[in-house]
């Protein structure tokens, strides 16, 4: 079965090594960008911001706040996911707002199922809305990752750093928001021997199941 999609997931891998002397175009930014606008949330809320590090001193400074892993310095640019802080009734009244302005949707259909999520995301204690709206940061992970290796553009998604000192050194404080992901994206350097690596699945007869 032939897929461009396949081939370029094929391709794609958790990048060990930047080319640090290769930078994404802003067209190239601005489709990661997009993509993560665009990424599927629950009820389509969207408790998520992304901050884009391209300032090369703040990438060295955040190198030590990332275990010291290098991709930080050599990407073009960090990718920084953070989901909201304050999760309320404002916010979800603000999103119904939205759909209002875009959809013109009538009220009567509105109203109860605004009503609705209200009541949902009020009735969730602060741990639960932080690991929902966690969840819905690696929705929006998987969907930059395909979007990348289909661009031709590599990244490495990353769990290992310190969430505090992110929100230090880049400032997020004022803006309400919680690191939870950090995505380096760039361009492979040629001597990074994991490129070569043949993929390692548990095949799909092994991890899909046909009923």
């Amino acid at each position: 079965m032939k897929s461009e999609v396949l081939a370029q997931l094929q391709w794609r891998y958790a990048c060990k090594k930047f080319d640090n002397t290769r930078q994404l175009s802003k067209d190239q930014l601005a489709v990661v960008k997009q993509a993560f606008d665009l990424t599927a949330t629950s009820y389509g809320l969207q408790p998520l911001k992304m901050v884009v590090v391209q300032d090369q001193s703040l990438k060295e400074k955040l190198v030590a706040a990332t275990m010291n892993q290098q991709q930080v310095r050599q990407s073009s640019a960090v990718l920084v996911i953070c989901i909201e802080n304050i999760l309320d009734k404002d916010f979800v009244d603000g999103y119904f707002d939205l759909i209002r302005k875009i959809r013109q949707t009538p009220e009567k259909i509105l109203a109860p199922f605004q009503a609705h999520m209200v009541s949902e995301i009020c009735g969730m204690s602060q741990g639960e809305r932080v690991q929902w709206m966690t969840k819905q940061a690696y929705i929006a992970l998987g969907n930059i990752l395909a979007v990348c290796a289909i661009e031709g553009i590599d990244a490495c998604p990353m769990e290992g750093f310190y969430p505090d000192q992110y929100t230090n050194v880049l400032g997020l404080d004022p803006l309400n928001v919680t690191p939870v992901l950090v995505v380096p994206i760039g361009f492979r350097a040629p001597d990074d021997p994991f490129a070569s690596f043949a993929k390692v699945r548990r095949g799909i007869d092994q991890v899909v199941i046909d009923l």
